[in-house]
């Protein structure tokens, strides 16, 4: 059996929690420890007793009001002074528990864990889902854009290792300052416990919830409606073709900014029996959503991203459009286990998604190879989790004068 102490500064409830709870469940199952160090604790809870123990608290409420009150610059000093609290709190877990190693969720201006890590001479495991200085810096949310980056260049080179979740990212790390001989890739992964495709009975059950005719083709979306995920095209799409319309429905799940643009769009082009909208939905309602789905739409990703729901969507054996670019290409195949388009031709997309509502076969070619992927490759959380173990074996295994190469 491992200890590790996992320290992370997440308050939101979205997919940086999902991977948070994911993993540490994993880790969990697979016989390790976890003590869990974090600003509002609530992610151990949820990893040993499930996910109604993570629902917002009081704590996660209340620091989620000073965030949306707090001008930008003050609460990036804030995020500074953090440092101060969680070195302590690290280091009081390190004398209570003497983990093997610290695992970490890199977040903007956050320091302690390499600090702490150095400091008692022991492996620090820093994971990396963006860069974040500049991915704020390119959202107009940042301040102290250069702080932050000499910030994250040292922090980065201080890591015993660093698991980016793209090949991509790993490559923008490197030129960041992170030790190339350090940078391991983890995707993200999925549970396929609750992923797992749905039969023709528990689909037509959901649909027929919807007010959908089970004979139409369901080509659907789940996430945060934003101005650039492209939602509009698939919509557009409707508009233009009346033949697709008489065979597809167009089924969104979440909300979002571009929410209310998007139903003016679906108005002024009189698609309103064509569309359903579920609003805001839970994690335990995303498998019965998805599941019901014939085609799921990817338009849109952030260029170093492992989008989550992608794997949520192989789980459940989907047949998948997205965009062909590098970080995709790591998961997916071009008409192997997905439709890939070019993400600068939006006829391109258009095609991949017409050819998959008239093309059952298709449909359940690519669904099929999708569902496969996720065992064949080692998609899931516990494969993930098995990773983390063996790159922190990896780090006790090195030659290296310092214990597992702390610097």
């Amino acid at each position: 059996m491992t200890r590790l102490l996992y320290h992370h500064r997440t308050q939101a409830h979205d997919g940086q929690w999902v991977h948070i709870v994911e993993i540490q469940r994993a880790l969990r199952r697979a016989g390790h420890e976890v003590v869990d160090v974090s600003l509002i604790g609530d992610a151990e809870a949820a990893g040993a007793k499930g996910d109604e123990a993570a629902q917002p608290s009081w704590k996660r409420r209340f620091w989620g009001a000073v965030a949306a009150i707090t001008p930008g610059i003050v609460y990036e000093l804030l995020e500074l002074a953090y440092n101060v609290v969680a070195e302590r709190r690290l280091a009081r877990a390190v004398r209570a528990h003497r983990p093997d190693f610290l695992y970490e969720r890199y977040a903007l201006n956050t320091w302690a864990g390499v600090k702490v890590a150095k400091r008692f001479e022991i492996p620090i495991l820093l994971e990396v889902n963006s860069p974040i200085a500049d991915e704020k810096k390119s959202h107009g949310r940042i301040f102290l854009h250069g702080l932050s980056k000499r910030l994250e260049s040292r922090i980065l080179a201080g890591a015993t290792r660093v698991l980016a979740v793209t090949d991509v990212l790993g490559q923008i790390l490197i030129e960041e300052g992170a030790d190339p001989a350090a940078v391991r890739v983890i995707p993200n992964g999925v549970d396929p416990r609750r992923f797992a495709p749905v039969g023709a009975a528990a689909r037509r059950k959901t649909l027929e919830r919807l007010g959908i005719a089970p004979d139409r083709v369901c080509v659907g979306f789940v996430g945060y409606f934003r101005p650039w995920h492209g939602i509009d095209r698939a919509i557009s799409l409707l508009a233009a073709e009346p033949d697709l319309r008489e065979r597809a429905h167009l089924l969104l799940v979440g909300h979002g900014p571009a929410e209310d643009g998007l139903r003016e769009q679906v108005r002024a082009a009189g698609l309103e029996k064509h569309v359903t909208w579920t609003g805001e939905a839970s994690r335990e309602e995303v498998p019965d959503y998805v599941g019901a789905m014939d085609v799921v739409l990817q338009p849109q990703v952030t260029a170093y991203a492992s989008p989550l729901k992608l794997f949520e969507y192989l789980a459940l054996g989907k047949a998948v459009v997205a965009p062909r670019q590098p970080n995709i290409e790591e998961v997916l195949v071009d008409d192997v286990d997905a439709l890939l388009f070019d993400p600068k031709d939006e006829d391109a997309f258009r095609a991949a998604v017409r050819r998959l509502i008239v093309d059952a076969s298709l449909r359940e070619r690519l669904g099929a190879a999708a569902a496969r992927k996720i065992e064949d490759e080692g998609r899931t959380w516990d494969d993930n989790a098995r990773r983390i173990i063996e790159i922190f074996e990896e780090c006790r295994a090195a030659p290296d004068p310092a214990p597992c190469g702390v610097r």
